[in-house]
C-alpha cells in the first residue's frame, strides 16, 4: 500500500468541495436573517402538543428499567 492509495479520485474531491459550498451558501443564509422576535405579542398564540409515539420496543426497555411508560 503506498501512501496515495488513500487518497480519493479527482472527481469524488471536486463533488465533495461543491457539496460543501452548497452546505457553506445554506448556512450563511440562514446566518444573516434577522433574528426572532422576543416580543410576546409577536408570538404565535395557540401551538398543538406533538404526540409521543412509544414503540414496543422503549416500552419493553422502560419497564425492564422500571420505568413504567403505560
Amino acid at each position: 500500500m503506498t501512501p496515495y492509495e488513500e487518497i480519493a479520485a479527482p472527481r469524488d474531491l471536486h463533488a465533495d468541495c461543491e457539496a460543501v459550498s452548497r452546505r457553506l451558501e445554506h448556512a450563511a443564509v440562514k446566518a444573516t436573517r434577522p433574528a426572532p422576535s422576543l416580543h410576546f405579542d409577536e408570538q404565535p398564540r395557540e401551538t398543538g402538543k406533538r404526540e409521543i409515539q412509544i414503540s414496543e420496543a422503549a416500552q419493553r426497555l422502560a419497564n425492564a428499567l422500571h420505568l413504567h411508560l403505560d
